[in-house]
């Protein structure tokens, strides 16, 4: 009895699979995926049968019985789903179609082929030669080479393997393939093969005579192109061919410029093709194109650096106020350029006065390059890393990169990288393609005009990936200063220099960026604004700008300290100032609707109060979080920090006491026993906070005694639950372990947790407190929340040097290293409340 199976079936659209032969198949329905992982996790065997139609959701009705075990090699995952190389076995029966998680599945039987009785009957062996040549005939008729056409037959000597090879490459409908498919005889098979290539063979003689036909008709087209060629013989004779002066002075500008030798070798072929192609050709637009391309951009043009330390330094200072480690930053990094540059101009000078040079050099043009010290110098000034500005949006990065182009006197130029999917993007395309252009590097270039330009690549964290290449790894070669001297884009097809290119990158996320990417830069890091920085921004910056935008520029508007402080506090909610130019916006606007009407409240000298800022803006549209009223068990201050700004968070716990109550199981983990309680966490968290959770309950069962939590509550306690308030927000990461479990001591011991106090830090089963990130955004949320003290781990105390200084004295810091000096400073010393005999066990501390 023939051998059953149960496979995942890959239905097919368009088109049949035989044994013998790989084909490529492209997925994207969610059931073929399904069944595709379902194959990846066993033997990588399928059943792939065809569909009667293209219906997008297949059943057992629309699939034939008959169809391939088929195998699954390479797999190629995209962003429409994926790709992948499927080999032919053998023939199969499918006996019955089924659903497994999702899926088709089919119990098939192998259906085996039927033999001629004699193999070495002259009849059947004539048919197998006749089907061989016909086959040869019609894969050279296709244009194919003759050894290659020879070299694949050969390779299958078996009859039926050979009606399947020719069968899977000849153009049929899926219906004829699939009846081939399911003839088990091979010598009708081979029969019913040799009849569909010899009806193919004259398929294509015939169309051989059409085109012969109209070739002959294209006779008399061809003569008209040649007197049209000899017309405009004549008129270049006369001096009246507007092409030639065309291309006379594309020539002029050509032979002006500095190129590389393998530049000026492309411009003189590709000119000569274009004065040798026909004005209306396409050819000769696409080359007039390149070579516009060319021209314009900058080969040897290049600004002179004026670099002044102290001029850069007054040039960040009256562009941004606060950043004061980044301006540091910046100018340590142009103070060492400058050292190289003049180092580099200086050897330059002296190997010139010294004879070395060997005489004046000249370029393949005749014209003299740029002088030794000063192209040493711009290469020296571009030496070094590459800056990578990373922070929050709206805290200055680009603006930062302008006033560096400012204060050197190079141009500036900006190319955005967000979103970009081809590698194409950055290298260009190539010319063979219509309407390519070069890559975006290139294009900036141009729009620079000078070969040493300052280069923001903004956005290099949203870099995208797709089957067509990945535009990350095309930019290795741009920066890294040991390649991007001969940079070749696609559409150029010759070297460029991009060595004298100071580029900077900017990003919000650097775990975005992949590593070999970021290893080429140094990354200088962006933070928040606190309040009061923003309000001074705003004050010097923001409030002139958008009066002079809204038309109030010499209207004496002033908008009072109370009134900034409420649209950052009530109307923003960002580490950056984008949202707050927008909303002072938003107000100048208003007041110039007023003014605009003759409103008696819109007079000169105005000041906008803090009321007036409600009434023009309305309700406020942020709503912070603010300390607690009032100390409470149970309830303790966590600190967390996104991109747009850290807050705190509070983070509840609840003791159930019973004798009985049912062990929970979930398999996302949301609910788990622990030991003898059960643990809830709610709060959408995310898997490293629900296992932070875990720890903190584990660390504070198993230490009760020590913390002084009485052990008639440890051994009533049947179920925690862990809730962090704001449940449509997710929330993840190790920080909150020590609040949550502050919160748990807390409400196990009925000590009470201060107002006042908030923390971060992650927590080990053994009470140790290990340190985390975004310290100096956490202690700004809290600050601003009107918190005064923090604990934090002591492995992060360095970092409390990056915090304002007005904002360390108005605070006070517990660096702590473990959970017991935790919870010494978070619980007060009070008595623990008394707890009444019957507690409701379906309360929630601080619900």
């Amino acid at each position: 009895m023939a051998h059953r199976q149960t496979l995942p079936v890959l239905p097919l659209r368009g088109t049949v699979i035989f044994p013998g032969l790989t084909v490529p198949i492209s997925a994207g329905r969610p059931g073929t995926l399904r069944a595709i992982e379902a194959a990846l996790k066993g033997d990588r065997t399928v059943f792939a049968v065809a569909q009667r139609d293209n219906a997008d959701e297949p059943s057992a009705d629309i699939l034939y019985v008959t169809g391939v075990v088929a195998k699954i090699g390479q797999v190629q995952r995209g962003l429409g789903g994926v790709q992948l190389l499927l080999q032919g076995e053998q023939r199969a029966t499918a006996l019955q179609y089924g659903e497994q998680d999702g899926h088709m599945t089919a119990v098939v039987v192998p259906a085996e082929e039927m033999m001629p009785l004699d193999p070495l009957d002259p009849a059947f062996e004539a048919l197998h030669k006749e089907a061989r040549e016909r086959a040869a005939e019609l894969g050279e008729k296709r244009g194919l080479p003759e050894e290659v056409v020879r070299q694949v037959l050969d390779s299958v000597n078996e009859a039926g393997r050979f009606a399947d090879l020719v069968a899977g490459y000849i153009e049929l409908s899926v219906p004829e393939k699939q009846g081939l498919l399911e003839t088990l005889s091979v010598e009708e098979r081979l029969r019913r093969v040799l009849v569909h290539v010899q009806r193919q063979i004259g398929l294509l003689e015939a169309q051989e005579d059409i085109k012969t036909q109209v070739q002959e008709e294209l006779g008399e087209r061809q003569r008209e192109m040649f007197l049209r060629e000899q017309l405009k013989a004549i008129q270049k004779e006369l001096g009246e061919d507007d092409q030639s002066k065309e291309v006379s002075a594309l020539r002029e500008k050509l032979t002006a410029l500095v190129l590389p030798k393998e530049a000026r070798a492309e411009v003189e072929r590709e000119l000569g093709r274009l004065e040798r192609a026909g004005r209306e050709s396409m050819e000769a637009q696409v080359i007039r194109t390149y070579l516009e391309w060319i021209a314009e951009l900058p080969w040897s043009k290049r600004s002179d650096d004026q670099l002044d330390l102290p001029r850069a330094g007054e040039v960040l200072e009256e562009d941004h106020y606060g950043l004061a480690d980044v301006k540091d930053r910046v100018l340590e990094f142009l103070a060492v350029r400058e050292l190289h540059a003049r180092q580099a101009a200086e050897e330059a000078t002296a190997r010139e006065g010294a004879g070395a040079a060997g005489g004046d050099r000249e370029s393949a043009s005749g014209e003299a390059p740029a002088p030794a010290p000063v192209e040493a110098k711009a290469r020296a000034m571009a030496r070094g890393p590459i800056l990578l500005f990373n922070g929050p949006p709206g805290v200055g990065k680009t603006s930062i990169a302008k006033s560096i182009a400012r204060a050197l006197g190079r141009q500036y130029v900006r190319v955005a990288l967000g979103g970009a999917r081809d590698e194409a993007d950055i290298r260009g395309h190539r010319r063979t393609y219509v309407g390519a252009m070069p890559g975006r590097i290139i294009q900036g270039m141009k729009q620079a005009g000078t070969k040493n330009p300052v280069f923001l690549l903004d956005e290099v964290d949203k870099l995208g990936q797709s089957f067509q290449g990945n535009p990350a790894s095309a930019l290795l070669e741009v920066l890294d200063p040991a390649q991007n001297d001969s940079f070749t884009d696609h559409y150029l097809g010759v070297p460029f220099d991009l060595s004298e290119v100071l580029f900077i990158a900017t990003s919000n996320f650097i775990q975005h960026i992949p590593g070999p990417l970021l290893d080429r830069m140094e990354v200088v890091e962006f933070s928040g604004y606190t309040e009061r920085e923003k309000a001074a921004i705003a004050t010097k910056y923001l409030i002139p700008r958008q009066l002079e935008e809204s038309g109030l520029g010499g209207r004496n508007l002033v908008f009072a300290e109370d009134a900034v402080a409420k649209v950052i506090s009530e109307y923003t909610r960002e580490s950056g100032v984008r949202q707050l130019e927008q909303r002072l916006g938003a107000v100048a606007r208003k007041v110039a609707r007023r003014v605009a009407t003759g409103d008696e409240r819109a007079i000169a000298d105005k000041v906008i109060s803090a009321e007036e800022v409600r009434e023009l803006l309305g309700r406020p549209k942020v709503h912070p979080e603010r300390a607690a009223a009032h100390d409470e068990v149970g309830i303790s201050t966590g600190m967390y920090y996104t991109p747009m700004g850290g807050d705190i968070m509070f983070v509840e716990a609840s003791i159930r006491r019973g004798t009985s109550v049912r062990p929970l199981a979930s398999e996302d983990g949301a609910a788990v026993r622990v030991g003898p309680i059960s643990l809830i966490l709610t709060g959408q968290l995310g898997d490293v906070m629900k296992e932070s959770g875990r720890a903190a309950l584990t660390y504070a069962t198993n230490n009760a005694d020590a913390l002084g939590i009485p052990a008639s509550k440890v051994a009533e306690a049947t179920e925690a639950h862990i809730h962090v308030p704001a449940g449509a927000i997710p929330k993840d990461g190790p920080s909150a372990g020590i609040a949550i479990a502050t919160a748990l001591v807390s409400e196990m011991s009925d000590r009470k947790v201060r107002r006042d106090v908030a923390m971060t830090g992650e927590i080990t089963l053994r009470g140790r407190v290990l340190p985390i990130g975004g310290v100096k955004e956490k202690v700004l949320g809290a600050h601003r929340a009107g918190i005064t003290e923090v604990i934090l781990p002591k492995a992060n105390e360095a970092d409390l040097e990056d915090v304002p200084a007005d904002v360390r004295e108005a605070m006070r810091f517990h660096p702590v290293e473990t959970m017991r000096e935790v919870l010494a400073i978070a619980l007060t010393t009070e008595a623990p409340v008394a707890a009444p005999d019957a507690r409701p066990v379906e309360v929630l501390a601080g619900v």
